[in-house]
């Protein structure tokens, strides 16, 4: 093959790539898959966290052929090598695109090897984000009358997938693991949505406000996310919680936001989704502005309103395959269990959720 065409096939792969991740809001997937190994100098003792998820997980960045270095969880492998003082390999199984069964059954299911190895400490998982932002795209296509079985449906499926890759994990991960967590949903687009339907609904005959329809949707997934952890001996992240809530008492009510929105053990549904939708929504802010003071805020969200912001570079992960690195921690000594961007970036807050679980040794 001479060069020209050589050149001509490998731009149209290119661009067929890109055409097929687009947005994760279709159907077409990619596997984004990443080890990287935080190393320590003064140890050769190595434990792995093991990762399954979509694009969120993937640390995915809008590109075909690389990712997000420091993912959320390779940020919280930084804080367990620090914690244990030893290496830790993180490893990243993650489908960019992928909805709630395909996670399961292609990355959970069908990569189970990974979490099986001896050295395995930590298993944690994110789903469904897909499930909603398909039925999201499909409710702002609709015209005429509404209807909300997409949204409906997306919900059932994130609570058997979530159900189902619990009850997988606990089955299958390695004795020697010590933690299991999922990461629940943020809500990517909260300003975007404020706006009307195309559709009319059935019963009042106008149109909805978007956010208005989806917050009790993904507020529902989210509690099934949090208390099928607590049935079934998982621990629960609350991105939600950390993205969506400012880091200081806006309301006057004497509690922090981001801890006010925090899912509680022992909230029915009801109760869990009057008090995000309800009572606490107005201390709700888009994560584009994620206020850490009253003055001060911070962007988590990248350009594409939908993905975490983060920082520490790429590694290659995607069209070409997943790879594999190693390199030293960005911050070898963690005081007060907090890196010191812990709030600056999305993944870095979502990586301190989950290290917050972190057990005192291996």
């Amino acid at each position: 093959m001479n060069t020209r065409l050589r050149g001509n096939r490998l731009r149209l792969l290119i661009a067929a790539a890109a055409l097929a991740v687009g947005s994760n809001a279709v159907a077409s997937t990619l596997n984004q898959n990443v080890s990287w190994t935080v190393d320590r100098s003064a140890t050769t003792t190595k434990y792995r966290i093991v990762a399954y998820g979509d694009s969120i997980y993937a640390g995915y960045n809008g590109s075909v052929s690389n990712a997000g270095k420091y993912a959320a969880p390779t940020v919280d492998a930084e804080y367990l090598s620090a914690l244990w003082n030893v290496d830790m390999e993180s490893i990243r199984r993650a489908k960019s695109g992928a909805v709630a069964s395909d996670v399961y059954t292609n990355k959970i299911v069908a990569e189970r090897s990974y979490m099986q190895h001896s050295s395995t400490r930590v298993v944690t998982f994110e789903m469904c984000g897909n499930d909603g932002l398909q039925a999201r795209s499909a409710f702002k296509d609709q015209t005429g009358t509404c209807s909300y079985t997409g949204m409906a449906t997306a919900l059932n499926n994130c609570k058997t997938n979530v159900a189902a890759a619990m009850d997988y994990i606990n089955a299958n991960a390695h004795v020697n693991t010590k933690l299991k967590v999922i990461s629940n949903l943020y809500y990517p687009g909260y300003n975007a949505d404020n706006v009307q339907s195309k559709c009319k609904d059935a019963t009042t005959g106008a149109t909805v406000n978007l956010r208005d329809k989806f917050l009790p949707y993904l507020t529902k997934m989210n509690y099934w996310m949090c208390e099928n952890a607590r049935l079934k001996g998982f621990k629960c992240a609350d991105s939600f919680a950390q993205f969506m809530g400012a880091d200081y008492d806006s309301n006057g009510d004497g509690v922090v936001d981001a801890d006010a929105l925090r899912y509680v053990a022992g909230d029915t549904e009801a109760a869990y989704v009057t008090r995000i939708t309800s009572t606490l929504r107005p201390t709700l802010r888009d994560a584009n502005t994620k206020f850490v003071t009253a003055s001060s805020s911070y962007d988590y969200i990248q350009s594409d309103d939908v993905h975490p912001t983060y920082s520490g570079g790429t590694v290659s992960a995607g069209l070409w395959g997943g790879s594999t690195g190693t390199g030293a921690s960005r911050y070898p000594t963690i005081t007060a269990g907090k890196n010191p961007i812990w709030q600056n970036f999305g993944h870095e807050r979502m990586g301190w959720a989950i290290s917050v679980f972190n057990p005192a040794t291996p």
